[in-house]
């Protein structure tokens, strides 16, 4: 019973991360709280679908499609979907509709459904007919930099963008990460001076929050099926 992972990250400067998924005995699992929006493809008993994901605040259990096969795009922080914004995502998501194995309906056009080496190229189609678009700003503040304009601007945009605030972007990325090098096998307490949490309880607290497991299950692999890749089988 488990759900098997493979991500690779991206050179897209519109694309985190390309995963696939399959699961195997599995009809439910943990979510995880996670800052991005995507784009998710998946087969099941010959039938196709296709969704849309959004921005996740906190942990849960959620369904699992039996036996699918799942591709998935995460875009970069600060793009969006010109006909949905990014806020209408957070914590929900949209199945689109008439979905084939060969094509996917989005924003009133039809598209060829990728696989995990098409993903990019789906992407730039989608950017150059503007219905994937960004705003500059936020990949300006991600890189550090401080723009020309007020801390409330900067915060207005941000949030648009993404569907968070900054502070959650953080905390949210950070508990994943905390999650990873748990599961690695770092200590609790080298993970907590690692990633600057004030101590374990904070750590714990921010896993259960977000993550929905605890320092020792990650650490074991116990707890049932959970929605982050764990094994690390990262790809160019």
């Amino acid at each position: 019973m488990e759900l098997r992972f493979e991500t690779r990250r991206s050179d897209s400067p519109w694309v985190d991360t390309v995963w696939t998924c399959t699961s195997e005995q599995v009809t439910t699992m943990t979510s995880v709280a996670g800052v991005r929006w995507g784009l998710v493809f998946w087969e099941q008993d010959g039938r196709a679908y296709a969704g849309v994901t959004g921005p996740e605040t906190r942990t849960g259990t959620a369904p699992v499609p039996e036996g699918a096969s799942f591709t998935g795009i995460e875009f970069a922080l600060g793009t969006s979907l010109r006909a949905v914004p990014t806020p209408a995502l957070v914590d929900a998501g949209i199945e689109l509709p008439d979905t084939t194995r060969r094509t996917f309906r989005l924003d009133g056009a039809r598209w060829e459904t990728p696989g995990p080496d098409d993903a990019e190229a789906l992407v730039e189609r989608l950017v150059r007919a503007g219905i994937v678009v960004r705003d500059p700003l936020v990949a300006e503040v991600l890189r550090g930099h401080r723009p020309a304009v007020s801390g409330r601007t900067v915060e207005r945009r941000f949030r648009a963008a993404t569907g968070l605030t900054r502070g959650a972007v953080r905390q949210i990325e950070r508990a994943r990460t905390a999650a990873e090098l748990l599961a690695a096998g770092t200590p609790a307490a080298d993970v907590v001076a690692k990633l600057d949490y004030f101590d374990e309880p904070h750590l714990a607290r921010a896993l259960r929050s977000y993550v929905g497991r605890t320092a020792g299950q990650l650490r074991e692999g116990a707890g049932g099926a959970i929605a982050l890749d764990l094994d690390h089988r990262f790809t160019s």
